[in-house]
């Protein structure tokens, strides 16, 4: 099943309000050459931009799971913390949260002690946050929580928290998170069986996306319906919706493996056993693992 919260995380938590824009320099998908681009801007940072910058570059290194290395970057700063602005004391604890939980750890890493690590580092940061009237800053943090406090009612507590902020505030990268922070508060509610509530958030999530132009993420969102769809026993719909995305997929030239899942779910609950193998083997051979 594909990982939500780590979507969630890469889409709206790298906004800033300095002159430099922290946003265009990321590319998420290339921790390298963002370090790269980090490392340049700071050749003309003021000191509050060349801490928000350090944390970044900080942040390249958990994404390459060099989570050491992140800390060392970010206890070479903390001396530094007083003087610092909201913004950027805000980024320090929410990068130093995630060198101790986030997508990028594998559950094993995820002892008592780490998590709370994480969790006073996220508290800190979601406090300076809202002290800075930082309201991206205060959703991510409160986002980073649900990676920390994995049991479904702590993750909708914290995406519900979280979504109450983004739609009561003014500022356009706080609100851009709704999206995100309906499939989370969704996948909660499915996690807890609460299907109609989920597939309620999950349309609000299609909705929202169908108004952007991310064409990738409006397909998971609708992988999420169709996922809920068939959770309801509503199968003719979710078939429809799967075998949409299928073909939407293939044209787009990125078959996704979690479709063929479905669709072999799907038909097997139709009696089709022929179709059903169908896509057991394009999951195969697309590289999806079985699962139980």
């Amino acid at each position: 099943m594909r990982t939500i919260l780590a979507f969630a995380a890469l889409v709206t938590a790298a906004s800033s309000t300095m002159a430099i824009d922290i946003k265009a320099l990321w590319n998420f998908n290339d921790p390298v050459q963002s370090e790269q681009r980090f490392r340049a801007a700071l050749a003309t940072a003021g000191a509050d931009e060349a801490f928000i910058l350090q944390t970044q570059i900080a942040r390249t290194y958990g994404l390459r799971g060099e989570f050491t290395q992140a800390r060392d970057i970010l206890k070479e700063l903390e001396p530094r913390l007083p003087d610092a602005g909201s913004e950027a004391r805000t980024r320090y604890w929410l990068e130093l949260g995630r060198t101790y939980s986030s997508a990028a750890h594998p559950p094993e890493s995820q002892t008592a002690e780490v998590r709370e690590r994480a969790h006073r580092a996220y508290d800190r940061a979601y406090e300076s946050a809202r002290h800075g009237k930082l309201d991206t800053l205060a959703v991510d943090a409160l986002h980073m929580l649900a990676f920390v406090d994995t049991k479904p009612a702590d993750q909708l507590k914290w995406g519900q928290k979280a979504l109450a902020i983004a739609l009561a505030s003014s500022q356009p990268a706080a609100r851009a998170w709704e999206a995100s922070l309906r499939n989370n508060i969704g996948y909660a509610l499915y996690q807890l069986g609460r299907y109609e509530e989920a597939l309620d958030q999950f349309q609000q999530a299609v909705v929202l996306r169908e108004r952007g132009n991310d064409a990738e993420a409006t397909r998971i969102a609708h992988w999420m319906v169709a996922w809920t769809l068939r959770a309801m026993g509503r199968i003719d719909e979710a078939l429809a919706m799967q075998l949409r995305l299928e073909a939407e997929n293939k044209k787009a030239g990125t078959p996704d493996p979690d479709v063929y899942d479905e669709l072999e779910h799907l038909y097997r609950a139709k009696g089709d056993a022929a179709r059903a193998e169908h896509y057991a083997a394009l999951k195969k051979a697309a590289g999806k693992q079985p699962e139980d």
